[in-house]
């Protein structure tokens, strides 16, 4: 898993994300991890998804704000 690295130096609710093939894993502060799949949420949604947590902005804000349905929570 990589490490959600923030570009402002602001603290963010994802701390990590895995890119898998059709889906995105992201693991917020809580420690919680959720997969993100095209199947669960939509190719938009894991496109920006993935995006974003490349670019390191945005991606905790895209997720509570769209709130994309999840495949799996562990």
């Amino acid at each position: 898993m990589q490490r959600y690295a923030s570009q402002s130096g602001k603290p963010y609710g994802a701390t990590g994300f895995e890119i898998e093939p059709g889906a995105i894993v992201v693991r917020f502060r809580n420690g919680r991890r959720y997969r993100y799949t095209l199947r669960s949420c939509g190719a938009p949604h894991v496109r920006a998804m993935k995006r974003l947590a490349l670019a390191g902005e945005g991606l905790s804000t895209y997720v509570a704000q769209r709130q994309p349905e999840y495949e799996d929570k562990f």
